[in-house]
């Protein structure tokens, strides 16, 4: 609520003015103006949605095909694998960073947009919900398509997966939301800005207009950055209410 009243209020309005959520004049669409010319923000658009989309992509793959194998298959040492997963969620993120930059390294992959992507390629949250959703769908859809000659991936990919939807839908939701607010590794593994993100790019725009004071300037460019989400969740409220729901995540 401060952000949106802060970015509208003229750059004339006193440090008072400023802390006050109650809506008073001056107005101005002026801060806006001047976020976005001074900011690389359709440049840093474009990285994040080409870096959370691809990622959203791969994933879906790797999750949906690991999800499957947990769910369906049946193979040696299965149970000690899918614990091993799991513990990935115990690891806090920090703490990788300096393998996974050394492995970025070697692989030349440092400071480009697939290096960003690299790291969250699987994920184990991923294969835990869509092995928990394939194994609500009755086996006897999967079975019937075997007998009318379905091999294993049209299985997954005509009978499993459209019956998932929306256990893809709330994972879709959960990836997208986290890599679009992930800050710490693009930092780390970038040092160009034509491959910053919108939180990188925000925390360079923030440190030059602070210089300033122009807290309005401020308010607007966070606006620009968080606007997307939030639009988002407006108009799909309920699809997200009711994936979250139908995946048992509370």
């Amino acid at each position: 609520a401060w952000m949106a009243v802060a970015s509208i209020r003229h750059n004339s309005a006193g440090a008072a003015d400023l802390a006050s959520l109650i809506p008073s004049g001056p107005f101005s669409l002026d801060n806006f103006a001047d976020a976005w010319t001074s900011g690389h923000f359709p440049l840093w658009y474009l990285n994040t949605i080409l870096v959370c989309g691809g990622i959203l992509i791969v994933q879906c793959v790797t999750v949906s095909l690991a999800g499957y194998a947990f769910a369906r298959m049946r193979f040696p040492g299965q149970n000690t694998l899918f614990a091993l997963f799991l513990l990935q969620l115990m690891l806090v993120p920090p703490i990788l960073i300096v393998p996974n930059l050394n492995t970025l390294v070697t692989l030349h992959l440092y400071d480009t947009l697939p290096g960003i992507m690299a790291p969250y390629f699987a994920s184990a949250f991923g294969v835990f919900l869509m092995r928990q959703t394939f194994r609500t769908i009755p086996r006897e859809y999967e079975e019937a398509a075997i007998i009318d000659g379905a091999s294993r991936l049209q299985v997954i990919t005509r009978v499993l997966l459209p019956l998932s939807r929306p256990g893809l839908t709330a994972f879709a939701i959960v990836s997208v939301t986290s890599h679009w607010n992930e800050f710490l590794w693009p930092l780390m593994v970038t040092s160009s800005p034509s491959n910053q993100v919108l939180t990188v790019g925000l925390a360079t725009f923030t440190s030059g207009a602070e210089a300033g004071s122009e807290w309005g300037v401020i308010a607007a460019g966070t606006f620009f950055v968080a606007a997307p989400l939030l639009i988002a969740f407006v108009v799909f409220q309920r699809r997200f209410v009711s994936s979250f729901t139908f995946s048992g995540i509370k």
